[in-house]
C-alpha cells in the first residue's frame, strides 16, 4: 500500500475510536446498523486487532495504546473515579494482547480469516477482563461457580454479562470486517491504478530483412 494510507488509516481509526467509546455513542451505532442492543458495541477490539495487521511498525503499538489510555482516563474522570487505577492497566494489557494477535496475521490473509481473528480477539478481551472482575470484585465468590457467574449472569443489579459477550463478538466481527474490507478495496484500487499508470511497452522492432547474399563471381580461366 502507498505510504499515504499507512498514515491516514491510523488517524481515521483513532478518530472513530474516540467518538465511539464515549458514553451513549454505542446506542447510535447500534441503531445505524439496526442492531438490537448498544451496550459494549464498540470498534475498540477491532481497531486494536487491525492495528497489529495494518499499522506500520513505528505506529503499531504506541498510537493505539496511547489513545486507549487517554480515553480510559477521560472516562474515569467522567464517571468520577480515579484517573489511573488497576482497571486502566488491565485494559491496556488486554488491548496490547489484541495488537499482538493482529501481528500474527498478515495483510495477505483472506478477509474471512481476518474477521475470524477479530472475533477471536473479542473473545480473548472478554475472558481477560471478566476474569479480572471475578478476582477483584467482592460480589463474586472466588470459586469456579463464581467465575462462571462473572462470565454469564454477572453481579446482581447489573445487566447479564453474557449480553456484553454477544455484543463483543458482534463488535469484533462487524468492525474487523468493515476495516479489513476497506483496506482490501483500497489496496486493490491502488494496484489497479499503478497498472494503468504503467506505460505500455513498445512493440519490438522486427528484425531487418537479411541482406541479399552476393552471387559468387565466375572464376576466370
Amino acid at each position: 500500500m502507498k505510504e499515504k494510507w499507512k498514515i491516514i488509516l491510523p488517524i481515521a481509526l483513532m478518530g472513530v475510536l474516540a467518538v465511539s467509546m464515549w458514553p451513549g455513542m454505542s446506542i447510535p451505532i447500534a441503531r445505524f446498523f439496526h442492531l438490537p442492543h448498544g451496550q459494549n458495541l464498540s470498534p475498540a477490539y477491532a481497531i486494536a486487532f487491525c492495528a497489529g495487521i495494518y499499522f506500520p511498525k513505528r505506529l503499531r503499538w504506541w498510537m493505539p495504546l496511547t489513545m486507549f489510555a487517554i480515553l480510559d482516563m477521560a472516562l474515569n474522570h467522567h464517571y468520577g473515579v480515579d484517573l489511573v487505577n488497576r482497571y486502566l492497566f488491565l485494559n491496556l494489557g488486554a488491548y496490547a494482547l489484541l495488537i499482538w494477535l493482529g501481528t500474527r496475521y498478515s495483510v495477505r490473509n483472506t478477509w474471512f480469516k481476518q474477521v475470524r481473528g477479530g472475533i477471536l480477539g473479542a473473545i480473548i478481551f472478554y475472558l481477560v477482563t471478566n476474569t479480572a472482575s471475578w478476582l477483584w470484585d467482592p460480589a463474586y465468590a472466588k470459586t469456579l461457580l463464581g467465575w462462571l457467574q462473572a462470565l454469564t449472569i454477572g453481579a446482581p443489579g447489573f445487566p447479564p454479562t453474557i449480553q456484553f459477550f454477544f455484543n463483543s463478538l458482534l463488535s469484533g466481527g462487524l468492525f474487523t470486517g468493515l476495516f479489513a474490507g476497506a483496506m482490501k478495496l483500497a489496496g486493490a484500487k491502488e494496484v489497479d491504478e499503478s497498472e494503468q499508470e504503467q506505460p505500455e511497452s513498445e512493440p519490438e522492432k522486427a528484425d531487418a530483412p537479411d541482406a541479399p547474399i552476393p552471387a559468387p563471381e565466375e572464376s576466370k580461366a
